[in-house]
């Protein structure tokens, strides 16, 4: 699919069939995130595939808006060194991941953790350095059934030219 379809085809998806995600189609939507926009080429980002279903249930129990981790076949979890653009840098990976799985075929939802107060646990559980931030996890999987789509502001009624 093109760029713009990709785009508009994007939701945040819950629920996942009990199918595993390949190794192949990880390793592509991580190499969208390493491919980012990043402040300086700093690139701070560290990304963390996890597929044990045991610490998939582990992250979703942490996660307070995320327990559906727990069901997804594979999570990938981003995490960037401690720099001054490093929220900046993360969640621009994100998206690029988030548009990369939904480019697969593949659904993929959006759970916040840098200002989580589960952050640190985290970084704990999966041994990531202590001067890494966690950015955010993505559960990842093939979409089971159809996810409730809700619209976006029409463009008219949020664009401005030249002042707001």
């Amino acid at each position: 699919m093109d760029f713009m379809e990709t785009v508009r085809r994007r939701h945040s998806v819950r629920a996942f069939q009990v199918k595993p995600v390949s190794e192949d189609l990880l390793k592509e939507i991580i190499n969208a995130g390493r491919l980012a926009a990043t402040a300086r080429n700093i690139q701070p980002w560290e990304f963390v595939v996890v597929r044990d279903p045991e610490t998939l249930a582990s992250l979703g129990r942490q996660a307070n808006y995320g327990r559906f981790i727990g069901s997804a076949p594979a999570c990938i979890v981003v995490f960037c060194q401690d720099t001054k653009y490093y929220l900046e840098d993360g969640s621009a990976a994100m998206q690029n991941m988030l548009l990369a799985a939904t480019a697969l075929g593949l659904g993929a939802c959006w759970v916040a953790g840098d200002k989580k107060e589960y952050a640190g646990d985290i970084r704990k559980q999966l041994d990531a350095p202590d001067d890494y931030k966690l950015i955010a996890m993505m559960p990842v999987g093939y979409i089971e059934g159809e996810p409730s789509v809700k619209g976006k502001r029409d463009l008219a009624d949020l664009i401005h030219w030249e002042t707001f």
